[in-house]
């Protein structure tokens, strides 16, 4: 498996195949390709570590064993929120028309991984035909039936509502009030909350309580501890933190991230 920094493009005539796949271990920080697109599609499979990709559609977060799954030509930016060991499996255009046509995240099953593993240990010269060649068609047939994971962040186009979301999300600490996310927007309460819901698929409550959530992910997956987590986010305590952290994600967070960070 080649160590790499993340491609800018599926490399036109490095292999015939439908995938070709790489492994790397990256530094926490942002990508250093910043905002770019790919022809191909590509899956984000993270092994150790957790990422966050940024697009104009919202931020998908994923933590150990899920991957983020992004179509052709999405604009994307990746940030590895710690020192993380990924594997980048990317899909010729061609190849991922009967897929996912939307970003998500999904789950990682015990097979995909295995598959994903042993297709990697091949040369890529033999990628197109042979075993290498069937474990590719099963992988695109694994990512056709993988459901989608609750880890999205959708971010509004309205330029108003965008501005007033993206200063929630740089300090969800202190959350405006919906009075005051209205006013900020020159809207009434009822047109605000028609708006966001139309925007984002959620209610500003809602919304809100996500972005709080996912900040969690980011500081937890830095090795921040619950008790440093709920006092640095706003909850009553830990134990509002954890419940409403499992009520979201079905675990607390300890079992989330496999007992790193502890409950």
């Amino acid at each position: 498996m080649a160590i790499h920094p993340e491609l800018s493009e599926f490399p036109v005539g490095a292999v015939s195949g439908p995938l070709i796949g790489y492994a790397n271990n990256a530094p926490a920080g942002i990508g250093h390709n910043g905002w770019h697109s790919h022809d191909s599609a590509q899956l984000f499979h993270v092994v150790k570590g957790s990422i966050a990709i940024d697009t104009e559609m919202g931020t998908f977060f994923a933590p150990p064993e899920r991957a983020v799954w992004l179509p052709p030509r999405v604009e994307h930016q990746t940030r590895y929120l710690t020192e993380t060991e990924i594997r980048y499996v990317y899909v010729q255009l061609d190849y991922a028309r009967d897929l996912p046509t939307t970003p998500q995240v999904i789950q990682v099953t015990t097979l995909l991984r295995a598959l994903i593993l042993e297709f990697m240990s091949y040369p890529r010269s033999e990628t197109e035909g042979g075993p290498a060649g069937r474990l590719a068609a099963v992988i695109l047939d694994q990512l056709k039936m993988l459901p989608a994971a609750p880890l999205q962040l959708p971010m509004p186009q309205d330029a108003r509502l965008r501005d007033l979301c993206e200063a929630v999300v740089r300090c969800p600490a202190h959350i405006p009030s919906l009075e005051e996310a209205a006013g900020r927007c020159a809207t009434s309460v009822r047109s605000f909350e028609r708006r966001i819901k139309t925007e984002t698929g959620l209610n500003y409550r809602t919304w809100c309580r996500q972005v709080k959530l996912f900040r969690a992910l980011e500081l937890l997956a830095a090795g921040r501890s619950v008790s440093d987590v709920s006092h640095k986010l706003g909850y009553e305590g830990p134990s509002a933190f954890v419940s409403t952290f499992k009520k979201a994600f079905g675990v607390t967070p300890g079992r989330y991230f496999g007992d790193l960070s502890g409950d």
